[in-house]
């Protein structure tokens, strides 16, 4: 059962560090969204809110779940974003909800 524990919380770290260093250096294309879906991050991007703080979090919880430091503090940070991730997928984008239901 260690093992699959370790196998599952590196996996989740890698996840959310490529994602999380996705935001800062774009290496990822981008699908185009729907309209509501780029007011939204429009708002975010807008604020500041998007790119040191959310992206920030991302990587710096997924490089934790990966060294394997700090686990459940890095989970505690992570918590937020899904739940985020999981609302702005039922409310703004419905399309891809299939995909941020496997997530939980």
């Amino acid at each position: 059962m260690k093992i699959a524990t370790t196998i599952a919380r590196m996996l989740l770290g890698f996840v959310f560090l490529v994602f999380g260093l996705n935001g800062f250096l774009h290496f990822i294309p981008m699908q185009p969204m729907p309209n509501v879906a780029l007011q939204f991050f429009g708002g975010l991007a807008a604020t500041g809110y998007m790119l040191p703080l959310l992206f920030g979090t991302q990587a710096l919880g997924g490089a934790l779940l990966i060294l394997g430091l700090y686990v459940p503090l890095a989970l505690a940070l992570l918590a937020p974003v899904l739940v985020n991730i999981f609302l702005f997928h039922v409310f703004v984008a419905p399309s891809g909800l299939p995909i941020a239901r496997s997530c939980r």
